[in-house]
């Protein structure tokens, strides 16, 4: 039967304005070491030991309440270079055979007695991968990196990036031994520039901002480790400078939200915010950190506000990095269906369905191989997560 003509004429209006929408941007957060229980707000509902006791992160509990919390987001290692690789691939560390992190000043990961790193570990982003930057820039997007790089020597415009604050590692690009505070805020500026510059000029973008580490009271601004001293007495010193670093990283991002609400597009961005292993040390209730497969290595927090997200939503459905990519390529109208190689799956079902979004997956397991002494006593090791389960192979025995 044909249609009618009032209903031709909706049909047609709905399909002119879902096409005349104007497309979505995207900042990308991503922080240093914080675990699951490094926020203020809780990752679960109900359970006070996902939060941190001591740190105090407003902005990213304005994002928690404004989006969706997930719960079960698992890094794709418990090193950092790895994971940033992923979160730009959609493709495993194994896959790349970027299993471990690369050189840089402030690397914390013990000398060649405490660790192996096999000959065909990568150091170096293969620059025939495509990455999630490349993608959007074939879209028209205005596409930026700030901060932490450290996906080897190679510029990030190599990789798709029209502007960057250059192939940094730990150190920033003064390769200072204190990079932070000074780079936690000028990175958030360079980000705000960017994306006002992007604005007036009508285009769509995408912004990741990348912190550095740091955990004394040089690399956080004194009057943050004042407050933070004064807030946690003699009980809390040790922790202080950490405390005081994480609480810089959240107050930059703040300006990247601040300036999206300025701006008036913070409607139609989408902002997701993660960190790339577990924090160093404990981080209760996991067992293990960074360094370890446990799962205070892995597990770590996904923020995600935007268009059509639920407020204050929480979700229990497993996620991983490999799934950023094809998610936001999928909010960005893109195809990937012909990009070699991605792993993940989109997460908008569950933006839809929090409680039992399907995610697609090439498989419907996810495997962290982390073949390299390091941080945790039991070596060499690969973890498979399948549903509720984990499997731990020790490659020792």
């Amino acid at each position: 039967m044909k249609a009618s003509i009032p209903g031709a004429l909706m049909a047609l209006s709905i399909a002119f304005t879902a096409s005349a929408r104007p497309a979505p941007s995207f900042v990308v957060l991503v922080g240093e070491g914080q675990g699951w229980s490094s926020l203020s707000v809780p990752m679960e509902d109900g359970n006070p030991r996902s939060a941190s006791e001591d740190v105090r992160t407003p902005n990213l509990d304005r994002l928690a309440r404004e989006g969706m919390r997930f719960s079960r987001f698992m890094a794709a290692s418990p090193r950092c270079t790895p994971s940033r690789a992923a979160i730009l691939t959609g493709r495993s560390p194994a896959q790349l055979h970027m299993t471990f992190v690369n050189e840089g000043r402030g690397d914390d990961g013990g000398g060649p007695s405490t660790r192996l790193v096999p000959a065909e570990v990568k150091k170096e982003l293969p620059p025939e991968t495509t990455t999630l930057a490349e993608v959007l820039r074939g879209k028209g997007y205005a596409t930026a990196h700030f901060g932490k790089w450290h996906l080897g020597r190679m510029d990030p415009s190599r990789h798709g990036f029209d502007a960057s604050s250059g192939p940094t590692s730990n150190g920033g690009p003064e390769n200072s031994e204190h990079p932070n505070p000074r780079q936690a805020f000028a990175s958030a500026d360079a980000a705000v520039a960017f994306i006002r510059k992007s604005v007036a000029e009508g285009r769509p973008f995408y912004v990741q901002l990348c912190q550095y580490a740091g955990k004394s009271l040089l690399d956080a601004r004194p009057e943050t480790y004042a407050t933070v001293e004064a807030r946690l007495g003699a009980r809390g010193r040790a922790r202080a400078g950490a405390v005081a670093v994480a609480e810089d990283a959240d107050a930059a991002q703040g300006r990247v939200l601040a300036a999206l609400d300025e701006l008036g597009v913070a409607a139609s961005t989408y902002v997701f915010y993660t960190t790339d292993h577990g924090a160093p040390g404990r981080n209760p209730p996991m067992v293990g950190g960074k360094g370890t497969i446990g799962e205070g290595g892995l597990r770590v927090p996904l923020l995600v506000r935007g268009p059509g997200i639920p407020a204050g939503a929480t979700s229990r459905v497993m996620t991983t990095m490999v799934d950023l990519f094809p998610t936001i390529a999928g909010l960005a109208g893109a195809d990937v269906s012909g990009v070699q190689g991605i792993e993940g799956g989109s997460l908008e079902p569950v933006f839809r369905s929090p409680s039992d979004g399907v995610v697609r997956r090439a498989r419907e397991s996810f495997v962290v191989h982390f073949p390299h002494y390091d941080k945790d006593p039991l070596g060499p090791a690969s973890a498979i997560y399948r549903g509720d389960w984990k499997l731990v192979r020790v490659h020792e025995d």
